[in-house]
């Protein structure tokens, strides 16, 4: 069975990074995005990580400029700003496409695991992405800012679309936590 350990991802440097080296963890894949209206979500998933971390959870941040070019830096400029707007200390991947032909394996397994809720529930932010994007199949990342909740197995649990705030997330990542300890 296949699991998110089986995909290896790029750091900022080019550097393969096996997903496998998280097994054991708790990960919060989240899309990223320093020109986005939801940017400021930086700051929860940078305090969820810090909670989190000790207990094995981390927070990965995957840009991608797929959603009108609002992540156009290069890898250094994206990590230059995630250090000093929001003193990020997850890592932060290499930028990717997370839909599309080109999107990498990784985001099109995340995909097919958990296609997602999104719809008329969020409002005014489903109005506004459905106008922007009315092309967007089922199970496409829909905006910045989406997030995939893999479990220590690295089995897709959850995926939490872009309003979702981090703090939101936390009782989620205390269910698992807590399923650990005890």
């Amino acid at each position: 069975m296949t699991t998110v350990h089986d995909f290896t991802v790029s750091d900022p440097t080019g550097t393969a990074v096996p997903l496998a080296d998280y097994a054991g963890q708790v990960l919060l894949i989240v899309n990223v995005a320093s020109k986005c209206g939801l940017t400021p979500q930086y700051e929860g998933l940078e305090a969820l990580h810090r909670r989190y971390h000790d207990r094995g959870v981390t927070v990965l941040g995957v840009p991608s400029n797929q959603f009108m070019e609002q992540e156009p830096g290069t890898d250094a400029e994206i990590q230059e700003f995630c250090r000093t707007t929001y003193d990020v200390t997850f890592p932060v991947l290499a930028k990717i496409d997370v839909n599309g032909p080109d999107a990498v394996p990784l985001f099109r397994y995340l995909r097919a695991q958990a296609p997602g809720d999104f719809g008329p529930a969020y409002g005014s932010f489903y109005d506004a992405i459905s106008g922007i994007r009315p092309d967007a199949g089922a199970d496409d990342v829909k905006w910045n800012f989406t997030k995939f909740l893999v479990d220590r197995e690295g089995n897709v649990l959850r995926r939490y679309e872009p309003p979702v705030l981090p703090e939101q997330i936390a009782p989620d990542l205390d269910e698992l936590v807590e399923t650990v300890a005890g």
